[in-house]
């Protein structure tokens, strides 16, 4: 069963045609990370999945239903995103932003309730932001910061999470937290998780799936064992390299040539100068 299906998308902003008749499929109840040189239109195609924007053709089907058709609220308790750098307003805590999540579930008949609150206490048990929960977002680390947003879309409720580069600005400690915590939604959950990763190491560790971007179109999607080898990083991102096992998790490992300090080069020149000598 697929939880996203786009067919024939084509998306643009003006005249600018960024995404060209597309088709894609996102397997339900797996991580899958979206991969491609920038300005390839990761973003965008994540954006319209989303219904954040309008597709210039094709249609964006969810659990069987076009989105274009579906009400605003209906989508929103379905999927949920966060978007590249989201900017928070002055003051607000993190449990206020946490509470926004539930903002699809308000209207005038059904103000603020129970189900509401045992939402939000578990975002932030799941995101390890009890402790944290009256402290200014802004006064927040990096890593804090992007762990708060995610519990806002946790709070949501929704089966599907859409996230734009949600390691952007972190460092290496930050990023593997973030990736551990969603992967944690998705193992333990059962939590369909979209992102948005420049680091293809990275993606071939925690992805089931990935779509590799290129020219307008999917250049090829699949399990990262499948689809990631030196041709496909050589065509994608323009970059050879080598491609071997990743000793710890058994996913493929790219290793980008390029110049740099070459510790057996230097081995081998001090061998010979003492052979030499």
């Amino acid at each position: 069963m697929k939880t996203l299906i786009a067919n024939d998308l084509s998306l643009g902003y003006g005249e600018e045609l960024i995404i060209d008749s597309l088709d894609i499929t996102i397997p339900k109840g797996e991580v899958t990370v979206l991969i491609g040189g920038n300005g390839c239109g990761k973003s965008t195609l994540l954006r319209s999945l989303a219904r954040l924007l309008k597709p210039k053709t094709g249609t964006i089907v969810l659990d069987n239903k076009d989105i274009a058709k579906m009400r605003t609220k209906e989508v929103a308790k379905k999927m949920a995103i966060l978007p590249q750098t989201p900017v928070t307003p002055d003051g607000l805590t993190v449990l206020q932003l946490v509470k926004q999540g539930r903002y699809p579930y308000q209207s005038w008949a059904r103000q603020w309730s129970k189900q509401d609150e045992e939402a939000v206490v578990h975002a932030l048990e799941a995101t390890n932001l009890m402790e944290l929960k009256d402290r200014s977002v802004d006064s927040l680390s990096g890593g804090q910061r992007q762990r708060a947003w995610i519990a806002m879309t946790l709070a949501q409720n929704t089966d599907t999470l859409l996230l734009d580069e949600p390691t952007t600005y972190l460092d290496m400690t930050h990023q593997i937290e973030i990736l551990d915590l969603l992967f944690d939604l998705n193992q333990e959950h059962g939590r369909t998780v979209v992102m948005v990763l420049h680091d293809i190491n990275l993606a071939c560790r925690y992805a089931d799936h990935i779509v590799a971007l290129k020219d307008k179109k999917v250049y090829a999607q699949g399990r990262p064992e499948e689809i990631v080898t030196c041709q496909m990083v050589q065509d994608v991102f323009e970059m050879t390299c080598d491609v071997r096992e990743d000793p710890l998790f058994g996913t493929p490992m790219c290793i980008p040539h390029g110049k740099g300090r070459c510790i057996v080069k230097q081995v081998a020149q001090e061998q010979q100068r003492q052979i030499s000598s």
